[in-house]
């Protein structure tokens, strides 16, 4: 690496090839980075070539640098707002706040009922 980049730093780099998996990002003339497939946008993304070209300068975020490797994860996504959420689905009552133990053709007709079977299995 020539420069020293740090995590979270925000730099201009140049896409230099597509993959199935993501794009490589040169960050200088001797750094190259990886926005992976899942880091390009919110949301999902068949084919990384519909949100970047080779040629293109695009800004991205250092997420992590593995000093052994010297690998770089860059984001796109991380740059971007973030899409409202939707909203969510009331939680599904548990099947006891759903059942009326009342209710004359359920439970309170097996109430009744469990007393005689008991009866009925002693004899």
């Amino acid at each position: 690496m020539a420069k020293k980049y740090e995590v979270g730093e925000v730099v201009t780099g140049k896409v230099t090839g597509i993959q199935p998996y993501g794009a490589f990002v040169a960050l200088d003339e001797q750094t190259q980075g990886l926005v992976h497939i899942s880091e390009i946008t919110y949301g999902y993304v068949k084919d990384v070539a519909d949100f970047l070209k080779v040629g293109e300068a695009i800004q991205v975020k250092i997420l992590d640098i593995d000093e052994n490797s010297e690998k770089i994860s860059l984001s796109t996504r991380a740059l971007q707002e973030a899409p409202p959420q939707k909203k969510k689905e009331q939680p599904r009552k548990s099947l006891q706040d759903r059942v009326d133990e009342n209710d004359a053709n359920g439970f309170k007709s097996l109430k009744e009922k469990l007393q005689h079977w008991i009866e009925q299995s002693g004899q």
